[in-house]
């Protein structure tokens, strides 16, 4: 994976940390992350290492093309309207950038 794009990278770590701070809060496991959680992550890579778009990718709430099956989806939308709020104050750089690359695809409009 060393010659993968920055811009894939952040968008793992994005996830990897808001999966994080739900698991945290919801379940316990000593720090680490729960069986349940940690398999919605490694779902949420290999989506993203499959993902057409790579650089150019937006986020997966406004792309064009929804990749994760109808379960993991909805998963993932929990975990990020818990984690996304508390992200600003966790991880203000990381939602920056999510934030920027949504303004930006919306201005542009969806992947095509």
């Amino acid at each position: 994976m060393s010659g993968e794009h920055p811009l894939m990278k952040r968008e793992k770590r994005t996830v990897k940390v808001m999966i994080n701070i739900y698991c945290k809060a919801h379940h316990e496991c000593g720090g680490k992350l729960c069986v349940e959680c940690n398999e919605l992550l490694e779902y949420a890579e290999k989506r993203l290492d499959k993902c057409p778009f790579q650089e150019k990718k937006t986020p997966c709430g406004i792309c064009s093309i929804h990749c994760y099956k109808k379960s993991m989806r909805e998963r993932i939308r929990v975990v990020m309207r818990y984690a996304g709020p508390r992200m600003l104050l966790r991880h203000p750089v990381l939602t920056f950038h999510h934030v920027l690359k949504r303004l930006r695809r919306n201005k542009k409009g969806r992947n095509k």
